[in-house]
């Protein structure tokens, strides 16, 4: 069984997102195990040095949370990431380690910090999606993934 933990900078706030998330989330409880950690955005002013602070802040949350996780495989969501199709996507998560970390940043993106680390970079697209529909896309895909792992009647 998976172990999928996805941890996110910032709450999902709209209630349409968070009623996606739980329906996705609902139904990948029964084939594997899974978290979602939200740690806390960090508040910015339009000022430049403010947005580099808070990104740092959050990266110094994440780092914290994964000395916690030393032996998952971790994954980045990022624009210029690997993309796959929903099939490769499966075949990739079959072949991982079974605990997987998947990392959404908050709406500032990512400090630099984390961009030198040797993190797998996945993107769901060439566009660029709020980090609330980021995760619900994220979700419904590995629900996909597990689905075409399993054989189950959701992908056509």
């Amino acid at each position: 069984m998976f172990h999928i933990t996805i941890l996110a900078i910032g709450k999902l706030k709209a209630k349409y997102f968070q009623a996606a998330a739980e329906e996705y989330a609902k139904r990948l409880k029964s084939y594997v195990k899974l978290e979602i950690v939200e740690l806390e955005a960090e508040s910015f002013t339009e000022d430049e040095g403010s947005r580099t602070k808070a990104k740092k802040k959050e990266w110094e949350r994440i780092f914290k949370f994964l000395k916690k996780h030393g032996n998952a495989e971790i994954i980045i969501l990022e624009e210029k990431g690997k993309e796959f199709s929903s099939e490769k996507f499966a075949k990739f998560l079959d072949g991982l380690d079974r605990h997987i970390v998947f990392i959404i940043g908050g709406s500032l993106g990512w400090d630099e910090e984390i961009k030198k680390r040797p993190f797998m970079r996945l993107s769901l697209s060439q566009m660029t999606y709020p980090h609330e529909l980021a995760r619900v896309v994220l979700l419904e895909q590995i629900f996909r993934a597990i689905a075409i792992l399993k054989n189950k009647e959701y992908h056509y």
